[in-house]
């Protein structure tokens, strides 16, 4: 009797008759009885498709099933967390087939680059078998799939060789109907790094249908391929990413988040939540210059939120933020009706009229626009101020919000002081220019208070 139960032993495997999932599901099991690991120290990642179906046949453990191809990124993210988190946390172990495997190729990459601590373990069946038995890139030469009727005419990809050149550090293929796959998958998920056993198999549904196999099918896929066998020598001295980043974190000076972003004696204070919406060219900074009023709202004691937007070319079109500011929780990051709206550049003001912000103004919306714009607000108190001209077109952002700033009164100088601070010298200097420049046209300009 295992000391800890892992699979339901009442577990009926939902699987066609012959398939290797089941014999995978079972050699798994064993090998969670062979290490004798706590059950809530593991966390089964599965993915979509017939994988996914063992979540509810391990009740003892943590399960989570993620979306198509991506269960690699979901395990990756949780072994990262727990890095930082916990010294022995969580050890994500992924279920996922060769389509899916596919699909989230470069997930797979990626965790063997990083080594974290996770396991994959690939179902290869050569085929898609939940949705019909489309070919994957892993299907053999001349193998009959529901999409490659004739027989397959490209090249299977060598997932092991792949990664073997994304520095993986244990590697294994094996039959399942190895005997000892269960001590294959031991080993694999003892390594304290990343490891992946690619499990080969038919898919009784569709690949030995339209097949015809014999007994030495998956021998004979395998020499064909010209694969290797077993457990195979990779970079098994290279240190897990856990460990990595621990030595980094124990070498590296400590600051407390004061010593970066002291907070203030001075604190401010709002009575209801503030919304503001800042909106440019992109590349000028826009986003940016509101940022670092969202730290000078942070060091004042408010809490503030930021949700940015441009369109996918980054550097052309329009660039916006919108900011709440409170002295509460903020429930909600999104706004009925903007408070204050800072618009710099043509580009900002189209991308405001298309997106209905400037038709959800109310009479009492302030809306500080730079002079060169030729525009009619539909509603709202309008302050036209030579933004682009005296502080840039790059720095008209910065300097908006510290127009607006030298009359609303919201935040205490010091918190500006304390976010220059924490800027490298060239950029300090810059930005304390613009802040200077953008509170003196706030100030010659009357900017009227909210």
């Amino acid at each position: 009797m295992a000391e800890h139960p892992y699979l339901s032993p009442d577990a009926q495997l939902p699987y066609c008759r012959g398939c290797g999932h089941a014999l995978v599901v079972r050699h798994l099991s064993r090998a969670l009885e062979r290490l004798q690991l706590p059950p809530r120290s593991l966390v089964l990642t599965t993915d979509i498709g017939c994988v996914g179906l063992a979540d509810s046949l391990f009740p003892y453990l943590h399960t989570v099933h993620t979306t198509h191809g991506r269960s690699t990124a979901f395990a990756t993210g949780m072994a990262l967390a727990e890095s930082v988190l916990e010294s022995e946390g969580l050890k994500p172990v992924v279920l996922i087939g060769d389509g899916g495997a596919m699909i989230g190729l470069l997930h797979l990459v990626h965790a063997a680059q990083l080594n974290v601590d996770i396991t994959v373990l690939v179902h290869n069946n050569f085929l898609f078998g939940m949705t019909g038995g489309q070919h994957s890139a892993l299907t053999p030469l001349n193998w009959v799939t529901a999409t490659t009727p004739e027989g397959n005419w490209t090249p299977a990809l060598d997932l092991l060789a792949l990664l073997r050149a994304a520095h993986a550090s244990f590697l294994a293929r094996q039959f399942a109907t190895d005997k000892d796959l269960d001590t294959v998958i031991a080993d694999a998920i003892a390594f304290p790094g990343f490891s992946l056993v690619e499990v080969l198999e038919l898919c009784t549904a569709y690949g030995t249908r339209w097949n015809r196999p014999t007994g030495t099918s998956l021998q004979d896929i395998v020499t064909r391929q010209g694969y290797r066998l077993g457990q195979m020598e990779a970079e098994r001295e290279r240190p897990p990413f856990r460990e990595l980043y621990r030595r980094e974190l124990e070498s590296a000076p400590r600051r407390s988040p004061e010593a970066t972003m002291p907070r203030l004696a001075t604190r401010a204070q709002l009575a209801e939540e503030l919304h503001l919406v800042v909106a440019g060219t992109a590349g000028e900074r826009v986003q940016s210059a509101a940022a670092l009023f969202c730290r000078a709202a942070l060091a004042a004691g408010l809490y503030t939120t930021q949700k940015n937007d441009n369109p996918v070319t980054q550097g052309t079109g329009f660039s916006l933020a919108e900011i709440c500011l409170s002295s509460q929780t903020i429930e909600y990051t999104g706004m009925e009706s903007p408070d204050v709206v800072l618009v710099v550049s043509q580009d900002g003001w189209k991308e405001l009229q298309s997106n209905g912000t400037l038709a959800r103004c109310r009479a009492a919306t302030l809306l500080l626009l730079d002079s060169e714009l030729a525009v009619s607000p539909p509603a709202g108190r309008v302050l036209r101020l030579p933004l682009r001209q005296e502080a840039t077109p790059k720095g008209a952002a910065l300097a908006a919000l510290a127009a607006w700033l030298s009359s609303a009164c919201i935040l205490p100088s010091e918190a500006w002081d304390a976010v220059l601070a924490s800027l490298a010298p060239d950029r300090r200097a810059q930005a304390a220019e613009t802040l200077r420049i953008g509170h003196q046209l706030g100030e010659r300009g009357g900017a009227p208070a909210r």
